[in-house]
């Protein structure tokens, strides 16, 4: 029973190819689910691997010390950085 937050709501239309569609609808008949879900569970997968070095990245155990080294050291004052973060924006009106 789906629940009111996996309830599917938003429709989505896509076109194919007729080859396309014969390798969905063989893999739905390899899965036993329907066509939407294996549409969208491959999609979402997809979704979040393009996303992910957007979202997280994952940093071994030496990569990750060498990071919090890094991030716990002191801010350092950037005088060029700081004349050009005060100059008013290009883009406000």
């Amino acid at each position: 029973m789906e629940t009111a937050s996996r309830r599917r709501s938003r429709r989505l239309e896509l076109r194919t190819t007729p080859e396309e569609r014969e390798l969905l609808d063989r893999a739905v008949a390899t899965t036993g689910t329907d066509l939407t879900d294996v549409v969208v569970s491959h999609a979402s997968d997809a979704a979040r691997r393009v996303l992910a070095d957007r979202d997280q990245f994952m940093l071994d155990p030496n990569a990750a010390r060498a990071w919090e080294e890094i991030n716990s050291r002191p801010a350092r004052d950037l005088p060029g950085l700081r004349r050009l973060m005060e100059r008013p924006s290009p883009f406000n009106e």
